[in-house]
């Protein structure tokens, strides 16, 4: 995964698409697969989510931007859903992924 958003598949990865080429606001900084390996989703420094392949949108921060940047992401895999990591410490929910707790910030 490159800052750009472009995904590289090797071996026997399939690729579902990418950002690449897309104007960002912001550079991609995580990118997390479904359960089943058929689908991922990138993450910008501004909570903006992109869905590829059997992925499903459950919301983001792009259209409320954090005051630390998005540093990352995970797919919750028992709930469908994925969790945002913020630089200093902030831990965003979406879809039915629980909120598990956050280290407080200022």
């Amino acid at each position: 995964m490159g800052a750009d958003g472009g995904i590289f598949g090797f071996g026997d990865a399939p690729l579902y698409g990418s950002m690449f080429g897309q104007p960002l606001n912001q550079p991609v900084v995580g990118a997390a697969a479904t359960a089943d390996g058929k689908g991922y989703w990138e993450v910008a420094a501004d909570g903006g989510i992109f869905t590829f392949g059997d992925t499903q949108f459950d919301g983001s921060k792009g259209g409320d931007p954090p005051t630390w940047p998005v540093v990352g992401m995970a797919a919750d895999r028992t709930a469908n859903g994925y969790w945002l990591a913020g630089a200093a410490g902030a831990v965003y929910p979406f879809g039915q992924a629980p909120f598990l707790g956050s280290f407080p910030t200022s």
